[in-house]
């Protein structure tokens, strides 16, 4: 039996962004702060905050819906960086606000502006919230130089953050929290 020889490991490193340059997918260089990049690194943070908030004993369902969202933010980041077809679709955005409907149908009505926090769960996805109403913020600018992009990348945007809203207040309620 001819064993193969193993794949040389390449490094985690390449020196290339040590001037202030990335390359998309295509191999086109840009700046690490391009609008692109920007949005990418936000949505970056957003699926790691995501993954902090999976570490804290989520709902079954939350911890579900959260899972499949960063595999879809991975979706959305190749979008923008490798410059692919619509990955992210008007499917996803319905997926996100059926899960708002649901989750929103189990909280109280809302009364009054709620202060981000209780227990570790909700006070780490109302800061992935945050995280994610940025990358809209950015998202936006890079539209307004770049109108080709999706649009629907912006709709998803937007109705994740009021996703992870409902999550967070539903995390404080069945933990007998208040808000």
């Amino acid at each position: 039996m001819d064993a193969k020889p193993p794949m040389p490991r390449k490094r985690i490193y390449t020196r290339s962004g040590d001037l202030g340059e990335t390359a998309l997918f295509a191999g086109l260089r840009v700046a690490k702060d391009q609008q692109r990049i920007q949005v990418c690194g936000n949505v970056d943070e957003l699926s790691s905050w995501l993954g902090l908030a999976r570490s804290e004993e989520l709902h079954p369902t939350n911890e579900e819906s959260v899972f499949r969202i960063q595999r879809e933010l991975i979706e959305f980041g190749a979008e923008i960086i490798c410059l692919t077809p619509v990955r992210i679709s008007l499917e996803h955005v319905r997926q996100l606000e059926a899960n708002i409907d649901r989750l929103d149908a189990l909280l109280p009505p809302l009364t009054n502006f709620i202060l981000p926090g209780g227990c570790k769960a909700a006070a780490t996805l109302h800061l992935a919230r945050t995280v994610c109403r940025r990358a809209e913020r950015r998202f936006v600018s890079l539209l307004r130089t770049e109108p080709e992009i999706s649009q629907t990348l912006l709709a998803y945007l937007n109705r994740l953050s009021d996703l992870l809203f409902v999550m967070a207040r539903h995390e404080n309620i069945r933990r007998n929290i208040a808000e």
